[in-house]
């Protein structure tokens, strides 16, 4: 299929439903590359079977998932029904056809798989791993502080500009998914590195050149998100971690220390920026790990 090209009528209906998607949920670029994506590779293989994106039975969808299930992983399928589901009730609500083949279609069920975190110990190793000597070392030390302090999502992190940190009051304005906005506590600590990396790292990163990220590379560019995941892997390995190591580890890390201290869950989904807490509901292992050690601690029963 690789050397196939997507029909002209196709393309344009998926052009259409992405640009909605855009106007209408204002969706980050990853997320809207992940819809094109599955519809893609759908319409694609539509074509093999002579049909048309606006022209497709249930049977059809059904067909499709077969061909996937064995060469993708539940959540892979999961995703890619959600995506169909999306196009279709687009669709059918934009009269471009009458009845959707998605209803009957049902998501495979997925195992709640616990996030992968780090101890209080690890991420006290990691913090301490850059070399405080170097300019680069303070910004990397400022950031691993601020992902820790706050849970960012990485792409949130390397978004952030200087003007939407405050030192003073101890927050900084998040941009998250969906161009939403919240303001996050950063803490005593965080905002110390931040201080520390403006006043004594970031003017010499930048070498007189402008830039209004928060976080500078040596090329006076904002800090990628590619960058970051390979840095922190870097000093994962540096600081003796064997897990697998990610920015969304330390996002992880960050909810689950909360809920052991004794946060409450809705605050934590605040924090997080989850529209849903039920996306939050999967740090709850954690509290109730904690309320069965409080229970045999405290309970003259326990």
């Amino acid at each position: 299929m690789g050397e196939q090209t997507l029909a002209p009528d196709n393309g344009a209906e998926l052009d259409m439903f992405i640009d909605h998607l855009w106007l209408e949920d204002g969706l980050s670029k990853n997320t809207l590359e992940s819809y094109r994506l599955d519809l893609t590779s759908f319409a694609l293989w539509l074509q093999t079977q002579h049909k048309h994106l606006l022209s497709v039975a249930q049977a059809d969808i059904q067909q499709y998932l077969a061909v996937k299930f064995p060469q993708s992983k539940p959540r892979s399928i999961s995703r890619l029904i959600a995506s169909l589901r999306r196009f279709y009730r687009y669709c059918l609500r934009e009269n471009k056809i009458s009845i959707d083949p998605t209803l009957q279609i049902e998501s495979p069920k997925l195992p709640r798989s616990l996030p992968k975190s780090l101890n209080e110990d690890e991420v006290i190793a990691l913090l301490n791993a850059p070399n405080l000597d170097e300019p680069t070392g303070l910004r990397d030390r400022a950031m691993l502080e601020l992902l820790y302090a706050c849970g960012l999502r990485v792409s949130e992190l390397v978004s952030i500009r200087t003007t939407e940190v405050s030192i003073s009051d101890g927050v900084v304005r998040v941009t998250g998914k969906g161009s939403k906005t919240r303001l996050v506590p950063m803490g005593e600590e965080a905002a110390d590195w931040i201080a520390r990396y403006l006043r004594e790292a970031r003017s010499q990163i930048l070498q007189k050149r402008l830039c209004d990220a928060l976080f500078v590379t040596n090329r006076g560019e904002a800090m990628t998100r590619q960058a970051f995941w390979y840095l922190i892997k870097r000093y994962a390995l540096l600081a003796g971690i064997i897990k697998h190591m990610s920015p969304h580890v330390l996002r992880h890390a960050f909810a689950t220390h909360l809920l052991n201290h004794g946060a409450d869950l809705r605050v934590v989904q605040m924090l997080l920026g989850h529209s849903d807490i039920s996306t939050t509901q999967i740090y709850t292992h954690v509290a109730r790990e904690r309320l069965k050690k409080l229970h045999a601690q405290h309970h003259p029963r326990g």
